[in-house]
């Protein structure tokens, strides 16, 4: 498989231990999958920060937000006969699905794009309401006429679904709650609008009828979202027969939008590929790439605490117009970036 994937040589930037826990009696376990935008001449990441309690000897336990946003830990012994732990991401216990970390959002920037630190006077952003008590992830950022626009999942047992909130200056947001309800993830709005309406790609979930496809979705202001169209589906026998999730809001070039997104095998390998959406009517498939243009190969992607994983749901394109850097979520533990060429891209794209 194909790999054109420049990784900074810094990889990984951002490891747990490079920032604080949230609160006393917590712990960083991963850091993933950051959105990424332009602000005050610096590159920032909106990092997804998972934690949890330090594991005890034959016990699991877990934190979950309450309504009012207290943290409550859950503690459940590992021989439960209730208790389903075969997933280090997801365990069920009495027949009710929770997250074995509580994942919030923290504001990092650079000067240079390679080094990060926490500024002062940006506050996390976390999970608020019965919609989110078992967090907030994955942050895509749409920048569009002044406002960022800020989608990620909302998690709860009542499901996984889309939410909004916006800024135009990162420390006063406006909440609109979930605009896509459950079971939904991976939105990117695109970042111009098209014949005066929003557009975003966003991924509905089936598990009988249908599967893990990219839909299309068009929206008057940004909140309301209607006129749904499947467009990218799985295919079988290659690297994305599985799932297929949209990246970062795609790129407007003079061949179409172009998306970077993500697709998973049956062995939950987690690649990176492309595919070329009609500028004038982005329901119009161009051309998608066969072989995926990155896949995991260092060490920091194959091992971590869901190995063999690249993921990436934010990038930046430098001036020279060609070039974009992804910031990415290697094995759901560390942060890394890379660069790619969109004229290489371009190179594997098929009709």
């Amino acid at each position: 498989m194909k790999d054109i994937a420049k990784r900074f040589k810094e990889n990984p930037l951002l490891s747990p231990s490079d920032i604080p826990a949230s609160r006393e009696g917590l712990e960083i376990t991963c850091l993933l999958n950051p959105g990424v935008f332009q602000f005050e001449n610096k590159t920032w990441l909106v990092v997804r920060v998972a934690e949890r309690p330090r594991q005890k000897e034959n016990l699991i336990s877990f934190p979950i937000l309450t309504e009012t946003g207290a943290i409550k830990i859950i503690e459940i012994p590992k021989n439960d006969p209730d208790l389903i732990a075969t997933d280090a991401r997801v365990i069920n216990y009495k027949g009710v699905d929770y997250l074995t970390t509580l994942s919030h959002l923290r504001l990092l920037c650079s000067e240079d794009g390679h080094k990060f630190y926490e500024p002062e006077n940006y506050l996390p952003l976390v999970g608020e309401g019965i919609l989110e008590t078992f967090g907030i992830e994955d942050c895509r950022v749409a920048l569009i006429e002044g406002t960022y626009y800020l989608t990620f999942t909302s998690v709860s047992d009542n499901g996984v679904g889309v939410g909004l909130r916006t800024t135009t200056d990162w420390k006063n947001f406006k909440n609109h709650g979930m605009i896509l309800p459950a079971h939904n993830k991976d939105c990117a709005i695109f970042e111009e609008k098209i014949n005066g309406l929003f557009y975003a790609l966003h991924r509905p979930s089936s598990v009988d009828i249908g599967g893990n496809y990219i839909w299309l979705a068009s929206s008057p202001d940004g909140i309301h979202w209607g006129n749904h169209k499947c467009i990218i589906k799985t295919r079988k026998g290659f690297w994305d027969s599985k799932r297929v999730g949209a990246g970062a809001a795609p790129i407007k070039t003079d061949k179409g939008w172009l998306e970077i997104y993500h697709g998973a095998n049956e062995n939950h390998q987690y690649c990176l590929g492309a595919f070329l959406m009609d500028l004038e009517d982005p329901s119009k498939i161009i051309a998608r790439t066969l072989e995926p243009i990155m896949i995991p190969t260092t060490n920091y992607e194959l091992s971590g605490f869901f190995g063999n994983v690249v993921f990436t749901n934010g990038h930046i394109i430098e001036p020279d117009g060609d070039t974009v850097t992804i910031y990415y979520g290697a094995s759901d533990e560390f942060v890394c970036g890379a660069q790619f060429s969109i004229k290489d891209i371009f190179l594997l794209l098929r009709d």
